[in-house]
This record gives structure tokens, C-alpha cells and sequence, in this order.
């Protein structure tokens, strides 16, 4: 059985402590991290949330029965130590500790608690599998490296309370049991036992209620928001995360937007010690796509799409013509320099890698010293391969890979390229920071699915006021007052101007193929509560675990989430989801159908 602290307090945290400290009394706390014993003296290393302390155990000051116990201490036992910071000397200095020129001399110590040998290591050279670590996330949160992602979690966090503190924003919560509004991602549904056969669901987002306090005349509003989507499965999201939400009154999109720019510029100052550069370059969705094949863009190299629909409009190579007469395009991506870095097999490799994204297939051209190499020259005439290079920048040494078909899916697929190839070719700077907003992203999408018009972002984002005649007449061009901030190729948090007005938001509604009926059922307190005086407002929300990854350069949003799920959205640590008691299902109503075989 462990000891108990007994009105023993810690005087401080282990990396505290200095040279100027030496001769202090102290008490720590916290982990073995490694122990090295020499006959009379005990070495510790002591670990707790802000790094390690080599204590002394020894066998000349201590008594027999403390040494003796002191010899029983193993890794991750827990320990309160007393003792008197001492100066280490000579070699006896650690340079790669923090505190490698201190050691306590220990006086008394208390083992409060023994530990078995772990089943993963919990230093930062673990080389356990994921779901291991996960299963035993408990360890894999001692880890250096997993304490200081979650403390910079942490320091993310204040700083955005404190930043829209001052500048005037009010953080209030927003209900987690709301109504399912099934327009979008799936929502987890919450049976309700006092309404039987009814159900709550989780947010997706606080996106209604905000848009609500801002008809409530708050003004300005943020929260650090708990959301919920039951997506299908993805490497990297989580059926359950957080949000940097806030909403504005009387604004425009300049207004979010210059608002944000100061976050961010304080965010990466006092994180990181970089300075952002404002204003951050602003780019057209319709201009991302042409010259990035992506709505999120990584500028940090080039490598832009160009469009050699024009050059080979009369070629006679089918595969061009076809998708042009479909209204595609034929669009190219060059790797300057890059001939040796392509064997036939990898340029193989890379066609089939374009397919995952609908391509069916990849042209391309390899202008070696002896000549180009291309299974397309042949359908091209001379002056249309000279138009080719010239309108591509396309020279000797050079690699271009070429796709047409329907824009989305040349997009894509380049687009998807363009980054495999940058990182194949070391052209990213890992050490950059390249922020960027995207605008004017279209309203509507066509869904082939649905075989109607659906929001890209969502269905209270207001249309730009000059295509408003549009919504009418052509809805596919119509442009949203959206807007997404990007970081390295990654969206890190996105927004809107919403619609104040009943009759417009009525009218969104019923583009979308919603029923007055429909729209009635799902959303009748909104069109309600427009009714009554709605301001002019707009808001963003950021994704909270993924600025946090980005910031920490951690590979996975799960790395900087104290308990994540997997990729199938269960949770190794406590095996949810769990089937529950019969009589719980009794309560609520509910019968499960066993699934056939």
C-alpha cells in the first residue's frame, strides 16, 4: 500500500528550480522516470508535468531502512521527495536537462504509490501502435511530448479567451440536447425517455443558437463548443470535437475577417513567436481552384494548374476532345527540373494514384536531354506541342502530368497531385506558415445524389448582394458571402454573413428543394425569429483540434485530444460504444434489431 502525503506540500514544480535556487529547501512530486542505482548512492530521475529532476538517494546520509526502501523504487513509481538543491559539478552536468546543473539531495521521501512495468513506453521515443497507445492512453499522456501538445492546447485556449474578452465578446453556452435539423453531416440522435418515440439530437454546431443570440441583441458572441457529427469514417476527424465559434452583429465579411486577423496575429505571436503579416492575402475560390486545384491551398510552393484546354482544342487525341466537347477541361501541373526523379514505373504509380480521385488516367511528358518522351506526342501536331510549352513554361528537364475531364474531378486529381509531388520533391518548407483567406465560394453545389441544389457551406449563408437575381434564374453561379481562413493547405476554420431576412431565407430554403412544409418542420423557430428585427450579422468558427495539430506540428488531430476515438469511432480506452442493459432500452422505448447474418 502507497504512503499518504500527510500535510506534505509541493513547494514547486521540478523545472523551477536553478543555480540561483541551490541551497533552498524543496518538496517535489511526481514520477520515476528512469533510476540508476550504484551500490551507495540512487540516482532519480523525477518527472512531473514540466520536465525532470535528477534526486540523490544517499546511503551515507539516509538511514539503513530509508536506503533500503529507496531500492525498492522502480519506473513510474510516484514519489514525494524532500531535500536541498544542490550544484552539480564537472561531468556530473546534464546539458541536455533543463535542470541538467542542479540534483536534489534527498532528506525524506514518501512512496506514494508502486507501479508495474507498463505495456508502452511513456518517453518520447515510444514505438508502440496507435491503438495500443490509445488503449492505455492513461501512459501515453505522460509522454513529453503528448504534455506539451495538450499545454499548448491549453495556451491556444486562453489566449482566444482573452483576445475576444477584450475586443468586446461575450462567451456564452449554447444547448448540447438540441433538435435534429438533417440538413448536412448525420446527427447522433439522443432518445428521449419523457417524450417516447421522440429524440434529441447532439450539435453539429452552436450555428442556430448563435445566429439566434445575435437577433437577442448580445452582439458579439464566442464559445469554445463541445460538436458532434456522425460522418463516415476518415483517417483524421472525430466523431466528437471542438470548436472556436463566435458571431458578430451589424458586420460585413471585412468585419469577420479583420477581426480574425488580429487573433491569428496574436495567436502565432505568442505561440509560436512568429508574425503574421497582416492583411493575409485574400484568393477567389473560382482563382484557388484554376491555379491550385483545391479550395484550401498550400501556397508555401508553386507548382500551379495550367490550363491547356485552348492548345489542344482541335488536337487529335480523343481523351482531350471528349472531355472538352463534355465541358471539362485539359489542365497540366510541371515539375521543374524533376526528369531524373521519374521512372516509367512511378509515373505509372502516380496515374494510378489520380484515380482514386475519378481521374481516368494521366497523360504526360518527360523532356530528357535525348528528347521528349511522351505516349501523347503522337496525336499532337508540332505547332500545338509548341503552344503547350510555351503556355506551361515547359522546358528541357522539365516533367508535366496532364488530366482531363469534368472540372471537379481535373481539380482533384491535380490538386491531390500537385501535393503528393511537392513533398515527393522536398518543395515544402515545413517551417513556413502561409495563412490566406478563400472567398466567393459558390452558394450552391449540384449533388448527383440528391438530384438537387445543396449548400456548400450551409443554408444560412447569405448569396452576394449583385447575384441575387441569379437565385432565380441560374443558382449554380451564385456566389456566397463565405469565407475560409487556410493554413498550409489545411482549413483551419470557416464562415459566412448569414441571411437576416424571413423572406430570403424562405427563398434559400425552397432552392434547395425544401418544401414550405419541410422547411416549416425543420426550422420554423428560425423563420420565426427572423421575423421579429434581425441585425446584419456573420461569424466564423475554427476548428479547434486541428489549429492546435498544426501548431504543434503533431501528424495527427488525435495527438493533441487528451481521449480521441479511431478511425471507426470507438474508443479503445473504454470500449464505447458498448451495447447497454436491457432495461435502459426498456426505459427509453427502444428495441434493437439484431443485424442479419
Amino acid at each position: 500500500m502507497g504512503e499518504f502525503l500527510s500535510g506534505w506540500k509541493r513547494t514547486c514544480y521540478c523545472t523551477e528550480l536553478g543555480k540561483e535556487d541551490v541551497g533552498r529547501e524543496v518538496t517535489l512530486m511526481g514520477w520515476t522516470n528512469v533510476r540508476r542505482d550504484l551500490g551507495a548512492l540512487i540516482f532519480v530521475q523525477l518527472r512531473d508535468r514540466t520536465g525532470l529532476m535528477q534526486v540523490v538517494f544517499d546511503s551515507s546520509t539516509l538511514s539503513k531502512e530509508d536506503f533500503d526502501r529507496a531500492s525498492t523504487i522502480r519506473s513510474e513509481y510516484v514519489l514525494a521527495v524532500k531535500g536541498v538543491l544542490e550544484a552539480r559539478t564537472g561531468n556530473m552536468i546534464n546539458p541536455n536537462m533543463k535542470t541538467g546543473e542542479v540534483e536534489v539531495k534527498v532528506t525524506e521521501f514518501k512512496i506514494l504509490s508502486a507501479a508495474e512495468t507498463p505495456p508502452i513506453d511513456t518517453g518520447d521515443d515510444c514505438n508502440a501502435g496507435e491503438l495500443l497507445r490509445l488503449k492505455y492512453r492513461y501512459l501515453d499522456l505522460r509522454r513529453p511530448c503528448m504534455q506539451r501538445n495538450l499545454m499548448m492546447r491549453n495556451e491556444i485556449t486562453r489566449i482566444t479567451h482573452e483576445y475576444f474578452a477584450e475586443n468586446g465578446f461575450l462567451e456564452i453556452e449554447t444547448p448540447m440536447l438540441t433538435k435534429s435539423t438533417p440538413e448536412g453531416a448525420r446527427d447522433y440522435l439522443v432518445p428521449s425517455r419523457v417524450h417516447p418515440g421522440s429524440f434529441y439530437a447532439l450539435p453539429q454546431s452552436p450555428q442556430l443558437f448563435k445566429q439566434l443570440l445575435m437577433l437577442s441583441g448580445f452582439d458579439r458572441y464566442m464559445q469554445i463548443a463541445r460538436c458532434f457529427r456522425d460522418e463516415d469514417l476518415r483517417a483524421d476527424r472525430q466523431p466528437d470535437f471542438t470548436q472556436i465559434d463566435l458571431e458578430m452583429s451589424f458586420v460585413e465579411a471585412d468585419d469577420v475577417m479583420a477581426m480574425n486577423e488580429g487573433f491569428l496575429k496574436r495567436l502565432f505571436k505568442e505561440t509560436l513567436d512568429f508574425d503574421v503579416q497582416l492583411p493575409l492575402p485574400r484568393i477567389t475560390w473560382q482563382d484557388a481552384m484554376d491555379r491550385f486545384g483545391s479550395d484550401k491551398p498550400d501556397t508555401r510552393f508553386g507548382m500551379e494548374l495550367c490550363d491547356l484546354s485552348e492548345c489542344v482544342r482541335n488536337c487529335g487525341f480523343s481523351v482531350f476532345q471528349n472531355a472538352l466537347n463534355d465541358g471539362g477541361s485539359v489542365r497540366c501541373i510541371v515539375a521543374k527540373g524533376a526528369t531524373a526523379h521519374f521512372s516509367r514505373k512511378e509515373i505509372d504509380a502516380l496515374g494510378e494514384f489520380v484515380k482514386t480521385y475519378k481521374a481516368k488516367g494521366l497523360a504526360w511528358m518527360n523532356w530528357k536531354p535525348e528528347g521528349l518522351q511522351s505516349p501523347i506526342a503522337k496525336f499532337l501536331t508540332e505547332e500545338e506541342l509548341e503552344a503547350i510549352k510555351a503556355k506551361a513554361n515547359f522546358e528541357q528537364g522539365d516533367v508535366m502530368f496532364i488530366v482531363a475531364d469534368r472540372n471537379p474531378v481535373v481539380w482533384a486529381a491535380l490538386g491531390a497531385l500537385r501535393l503528393k509531388l511537392g513533398d515527393k520533391l522536398g518543395l515544402i518548407d515545413p517551417k513556413k506558415f502561409n495563412l490566406l483567406w478563400v472567398v466567393e465560394f459558390p452558394l450552391l453545389e449540384w449533388s448527383e445524389e440528391e438530384n438537387r441544389f445543396v449548400a456548400m457551406h450551409h443554408p444560412f449563408t447569405s448569396p452576394m448582394d449583385e447575384d441575387l437575381p441569379l437565385l432565380d434564374t441560374d443558382p449554380g453561379k451564385v456566389r456566397a458571402k463565405a469565407y475560409d481562413i487556410v493554413l498550409n493547405g489545411n482549413e483551419i476554420g470557416g464562415g459566412s454573413i448569414r441571411i437576416h431576412s424571413t423572406e430570403l431565407q424562405a427563398k434559400m430554403f425552397d432552392v434547395i428543394g425544401l418544401s414550405k412544409e419541410q422547411a416549416e418542420a425543420r426550422f420554423k423557430f428560425l423563420l420565426e425569429a427572423l421575423k421579429y428585427g434581425t441585425p446584419p450579422h456573420g461569424g466564423l468558427a475554427y476548428g479547434l483540434d486541428r489549429v492546435t495539430m498544426l501548431i504543434c506540428g503533431a501528424q495527427s488531430i488525435r495527438d493533441v485530444i487528451a481521449f480521441p476515438k479511431v478511425q471507426n469511432a470507438s474508443c479503445p480506452l473504454t470500449n464505447a460504444p458498448d451495447p447497454v442493459d436491457a432495461k435502459q432500452l426498456e426505459e427509453l422505448h427502444i428495441a434493437v434489431v439484431p443485424e442479419e447474418e
